[in-house]
């Protein structure tokens, strides 16, 4: 996997600017903060963040893949405010979930998600090394 940094850009802070990696793709449907019953246990951002990072990995071991693997993240969110309140929040549970790996990442405000109690849904594309 290589980190993609055009010269004389400034490096981005928790995202990189692009990734190239070749190898078995996993795609990662969107991950809500639910558990694995399908239930909430909070409505908080960053408390669904977190669960939503923890599927999202539980997803990649299924495919033997894990968060060093992620290449691509999209993150939406409900309410960008409320993403922006929870960053130092959502940086403490990256860094615990995912590690000090930072993939190309997007993150989009939209009026709404499938599931109401949802506050973002965070969807994934790994490569594991052939």
């Amino acid at each position: 996997m290589d980190i993609l940094q055009p010269p004389g850009w400034p490096r981005p802070r928790g995202y990189s600017n692009g990734v190239a990696a070749s190898g078995r793709q996993v795609f990662v449907s969107g991950m809500i903060g639910w558990n694995a019953e399908g239930r909430f246990e909070s409505d908080d951002f960053a408390m669904q963040a977190r669960q939503a990072l923890m599927n999202v990995v539980a997803v990649l071991r299924e495919a033997g893949a894990g968060p060093e693997h992620i290449v691509r993240m999209t993150w939406y969110v409900v309410d960008k405010r409320e993403y922006l309140a929870a960053s130092s929040e959502l940086g403490a549970a990256y860094r615990e979930i995912i590690g000090k790996h930072y993939p190309a990442m997007t993150a989009v405000e939209v009026r709404a998600l499938i599931e109401d109690r949802a506050r973002m849904e965070i969807e994934v594309t790994a490569v594991m090394p052939a």
